[in-house]
């Protein structure tokens, strides 16, 4: 049974600098509704890369009433009781690092491209925004080539509007481990979406992966399920998951 279904915003619930699908977000904040009063429906939150203040809009469009992540792994916020909470492998030598990088990246790469801006707002992280995807492919690999020369603590990486320096121990896996030991519940009883590298850590551990059809090829690959693009994809993750635990309840092993 599939107690918790996590998604990923940006290529899953909404495209970034585009309007929102608000039919098909109906549709799963109602779900997600539904999940609080019958047991055969997972329990829908958010982990995500981008910022809180972000994340924390899009937990509302969708009615998230149980703490999501934010920053890949590097935040926690609980919803219903207003706490904020950082990984606790957030060490004072990594955000010494974080730091340092920011000011390597505003320094050199953000003022050679132009149209390009910072998530300032982060604090576990550092990210640059830039709706060209060309920029963001030559960006990544000028980033990428600086930090695998000279850090072994970070990973770097993309959307089609992004580029993210994320520390090996808070991504998206480590993020979802925090989130689940937090809830007391186990990663066998829990299914996640995702459309980027970054969320190929906690695809990965899952007891079901999803990737909707506008996925990079490689987390496309490493999911167990492709489905429709963007937010009519992860509607069809929810809807099959709520039939795969009904099935379950109705089967002899789901009696047990």
């Amino acid at each position: 049974m599939i107690k918790l279904f996590i998604t990923d915003i940006d290529g899953c619930i909404a495209h970034p600098f585009k309007s929102p699908d608000w039919e098909a977000i109906s549709r799963i904040k109602e779900l997600n509704r539904r999940s609080m009063e019958e047991e055969h429906i997972p329990a829908l939150t958010i982990c995500t890369g981008r910022p809180l203040p972000y994340a924390e809009a899009v937990a509302q469009w969708i009615g998230i009433e149980i703490p999501f992540l934010f920053e890949s792994g590097g935040g926690m916020y609980d919803v219903r009781r207003n706490i904020l909470s950082w990984n606790p492998k957030l060490s004072p030598e990594a955000e010494a690092a974080i730091a340092e990088m920011k000011k390597w990246l505003n320094e050199t790469i953000l003022v050679n491209y132009e149209g390009t801006i910072a998530e300032f707002t982060k604090h576990t992280d550092a990210g640059l925004i830039n709706p060209d995807p060309g920029k963001i492919i030559q960006m990544k690999e000028e980033i990428q080539d600086h930090v695998y020369r000279n850090y072994d603590l970070f990973e770097v990486h993309d959307t089609d509007v992004s580029v993210n320096v994320i520390l090996k121990t808070t991504n998206k896996g480590e993020g979802i481990r925090y989130l689940c030991d937090h809830l007391e519940t186990d990663l066998s009883e829990v299914a996640y979406i995702g459309d980027s590298s970054g969320d190929i850590p906690g695809l990965e551990i899952v007891a079901h992966s999803f990737a909707p059809s506008n996925a990079q090829k490689k987390t496309r690959d490493t999911a167990m399920h492709q489905v429709g693009e963007a937010t009519s994809g992860v509607l069809e993750a929810y809807e099959m998951l709520v039939r795969m635990n009904a099935d379950d309840r109705r089967s002899p092993m789901g009696d047990r």
